[in-house]
């Protein structure tokens, strides 16, 4: 096994790769507007990095969910947008076997082996951050699925009684939810919980176009009487027994 390779990525988190990856033959090139761009297999290893900021797995999925949500939005095809989530997913999964097959049916070539860096056959860029591939090597364990116990602790004073409109991507149904103005969205999500049976840590929460942040209390959110607020459920942990497809929703519905 060779030695370690140490670089800063894109997002200034540090990442160690082993340079044996480096000495592997490239596999056939992918043709992009009469050139060819290099191609080499997918490398079968997971990537290790650590976090400038530590995260809770909680934190991190949220992180993960919110850019492959926006990512299609600025650059690229989401058709392939799509091709390098599964294949991120399957490759996290260790099934390398079926993350290549999804790269090389969608014609996706990873030029250094790892899906840091991918290109379609037109010769579009797309990069996947290092969040997305491999949890960091600092992950901070949750604790009864809270991210920390002063986060979802009830407040000294709740403030006023308010029923907040809340949309449910996964249902595509509004509910009502009674709240207090002092709650902070990660309370809420509790609620929510609790009342619809929706995991707090497979919901996020959108409003004007804006991620609300768990630890922001209500009457700082700017929600004016009677507009709704969509809830945005990652079905991919939510009810994972189930066969329940994700189900998109424009945020401007």
């Amino acid at each position: 096994m060779g030695a370690c390779v140490c670089r800063m990525n894109p997002d200034n988190e540090t990442m160690s790769v082993s340079s044996a990856s480096a000495s592997r033959p490239a596999s056939a090139g992918i043709p992009m507007g009469g050139a060819t761009r290099k191609n080499r297999p997918l490398c079968h290893e997971t990537i290790k990095w650590r976090s400038d900021v530590p995260l809770t797995e909680g934190q991190l999925r949220s992180k993960r969910d919110e850019f492959w949500d926006t990512a299609p939005a600025f650059d690229g095809r989401k058709e392939i947008w799509d091709a390098l989530r599964a294949a991120t997913n399957a490759a996290e999964g260790l099934d390398f076997q079926m993350a290549q097959a999804i790269l090389d049916g969608a014609n996706v070539s990873v030029p250094n082996g790892y899906l840091t860096e991918c290109y379609d056959e037109l010769g579009t860029q797309y990069k996947v951050p290092i969040y997305c591939l491999s949890y960091p090597i600092n992950i901070v364990k949750e604790e009864n699925g809270r991210d920390s116990p002063a986060e979802y602790s009830e407040p000294v004073d709740g403030g006023t009684e308010l029923i907040l409109k809340l949309r449910i991507s996964s249902t595509m149904t509004d509910v009502k939810l009674p709240v207090y103005s002092k709650d902070t969205v990660g309370q809420c999500k509790k609620k929510l919980q609790a009342t619809e049976g929706v995991d707090a840590c497979c919901q996020r929460w959108f409003y004007s176009g804006k991620l609300l942040g768990d630890k922001v209390p209500i009457d700082e959110c700017s929600i004016h009487q009677g507009y709704v607020v969509q809830v945005i459920v990652n079905t991919e942990h939510y009810n994972h027994d189930n066969s329940t497809s994700i189900v998109h929703m424009s945020l401007g519905s």
